[in-house]
């Protein structure tokens, strides 16, 4: 396969740190040009690559792809689109293979979470089955850290420190008005069925009895109960309450806080937005002042106040990844092994992609605090150098500089194909 192309594609929600893994991937594949054709991206993610829309990266310069390393959103375009299995769309997966071939593609790296990796794995199997061999490397992306067998995943650390940043602030805010204004702030965050962002905001403690004073996870049923009897004895005691929540905050019976009644393109329940949720629950059951606010789009996308250790670790996914296609390994995702805490220290290893396909990790129970509304010690040293170190993009007048890619796409060769 000397010489062949590489195919790779930016899968699902996008990080502040998933254009550096692009970068490493581009950047690796060209110094080892001799093994290594160009490096073709999908436009739109794996889509891009059904429609037959794949971006020459080649050429783009030097200083632009580097430029990739700090800036956030997905260079050439994500989307939420699920393949399945390959006996229900032999179809889709065919059609990968054919434009595969088309553009000599042997190369194929997925950067996505567990339905990526998913992908990936079955596509290894498909390019066996029809005679067309192919090297596929899913590379971990995922700010919900929900990746297995990986110690954390590139993306996380950066919302991580976002929001432990954002909670600790605006609880100053919330702290400075309270004897007459709002008594209870809530903070939604991202984490369908696992709490790992909202756990991370427990980093904004610097003693007991710092906020955020409550911490709503996914993994733990939802008792309004007890989480107003909590809010009521914090703000007598403190004059405030801050609430961090999870979007995939749920009741014992696993209906979701804020159930929007729809589904996504991956078959999951579409969120309406558990802040306001929790704030009619606080206002009925108590009748404070509130205010609350979603991170959203804003916590996964902060390449202004990311983390060092997160933003290495991206590109180190992404190097990886090609060194590891060159090393002749296939159906394989780099992962993180953390090898210490203190001081942090970690390596790369490897895990099977059959084995990391459509598993989620969630929050052990050796993390959460006994009443379900915190964390433990054990979770803040294993969180704790995740946010650690700053990694500021370059600035002019007084804004963060990004870069803009050209993204122009080879000359198709096949028939249209409608998805």
């Amino acid at each position: 396969m000397a010489g062949a192309n590489a195919f790779y594609a930016q899968s699902g929600g996008v990080t502040a740190v998933i254009n550096a893994t692009a970068c490493a991937v581009i950047e690796t594949a060209r110094k080892h040009g001799g093994s290594i054709g160009k490096v073709l991206a999908g436009r739109n993610g794996i889509i891009g690559a059904l429609t037959e829309e794949l971006i020459d990266t080649s050429l783009e310069p030097a200083g632009i792809i580097a430029g990739l390393r700090h800036t956030p959103g997905g260079a050439f375009g994500s989307c939420r689109y699920k393949l399945g299995a390959i006996e229900d769309n032999q179809r889709e997966y065919r059609r990968l293979i054919e434009v595969f071939a088309a553009h000599d593609i042997r190369y194929f790296f997925y950067n996505g979470g567990g339905d990526s990796q998913d992908t990936a794995n079955k596509v290894t199997q498909l390019g066996s089955r029809l005679g067309y061999p192919m090297v596929c490397i899913g590379i971990p992306k995922t700010v919900d850290n929900d990746l297995p067998f990986t110690d954390s995943c590139p993306g996380f650390g950066s919302v991580a420190k976002y929001v432990a940043v954002s909670t600790r602030e605006a609880a100053l805010d919330v702290q400075s008005m309270c004897s007459t204004s709002t008594k209870v702030f809530i903070l939604e965050v991202m984490g369908r069925h696992a709490g790992w962002i909202a756990a991370a905001s427990a980093l904004a403690q610097e003693k007991r009895g710092d906020p955020p004073h409550l911490i709503v996870f996914p993994e733990v049923p939802f008792d309004e109960a007890a989480l107003l009897r909590k809010v009521k004895k914090t703000v007598e005691a403190r004059g405030y309450c801050v609430i961090v929540v999870s979007e995939g905050a749920r009741y014992a019976d696993g209906v979701f806080l804020a159930d929007a009644g729809s589904k996504d393109a991956f078959g999951h329940t579409q969120l309406g937005g558990v802040a306001p949720a929790l704030a009619n629950i606080v206002k009925a059951g108590l009748g404070y002042k509130y205010h609350w606010a979603v991170a959203d789009y804003l916590q996964r996308s902060a390449r202004h106040v990311a983390s060092a250790n997160d933003a290495e670790q991206a590109y180190a996914m992404g190097r990886a990844a090609v060194e590891f296609a060159l090393a002749g390994k296939n159906a394989v995702m780099p992962t993180v092994v953390r090898t210490s805490d203190e001081p942090y220290r970690w390596k790369i290893g490897e895990a099977k992609l059959s084995r990391v396909a459509n598993v989620e990790r969630k929050m052990p129970k050796s993390f959460l605090s006994a009443d379900g509304f915190g964390i433990t010690a054990k979770a803040r040293r294993y969180l704790a150098p995740l946010i650690a170190g700053e990694d500021y993009p370059p600035y002019r007048n007084g804004l963060p500089c990004y870069v803009t890619l050209k993204n122009e796409l080879v000359a198709k060769k096949l028939e249209p194909f409608p998805l």
